[in-house]
């Protein structure tokens, strides 16, 4: 499950639609409606908040949004709680971190629209999040599948 920090209009079409599936998924298991992914570290963030599923809701509804930009229809009658929410901290590094997973994941799978973001130094959060400074979150799991130090 990644459930990006960055904001939905980096992303392109198999990832926004898999963005879309795993926030759906997240919903889920804020809502007990699932019995796995319950410990998944990307849902720490959310379970921060005063209300878990509107600040997953208010997610959902910005990628929902670049989905209709695009030209995409994505069924908002999904989403139990769309927000609104206070912004949710993410730290720069996180920020950092998440764009060069995603250029390389790009550079792979969709070069045309990794070409499309090169020159790109401080991307845009997506608009649940709010930057703040800092290292990588603590909950974002190395590259072996362990929790970082």
């Amino acid at each position: 499950m990644r459930l990006w920090s960055l904001h939905p209009r980096y992303l392109d079409r198999q990832g926004l639609t898999a963005c879309w599936r795993e926030a759906l998924l997240a919903q889920a298991v804020l809502l007990d409606r699932t019995k796995g992914y319950r410990n998944h570290p990307q849902l720490v963030r959310f379970r921060r908040q005063p209300d878990p599923v509107a600040a997953v809701g208010a997610y959902l509804v910005a990628v929902a949004a670049e989905a209709t930009e695009r030209g995409y229809r994505y069924d908002l009658a999904k989403v139990e709680r769309p927000g609104p929410v206070r912004p949710i901290p993410v730290t720069a590094g996180q920020v950092a971190h998440e764009w060069q997973h995603l250029t390389a994941k790009l550079a792979a799978r969709s070069p045309d629209r990794a070409a499309l973001l090169e020159g790109i130094v401080s991307p845009e959060v997506h608009p649940v999040f709010e930057l703040v400074p800092g290292d990588v979150e603590e909950w974002e799991r190395a590259t072996d599948g362990r929790p970082r130090e």
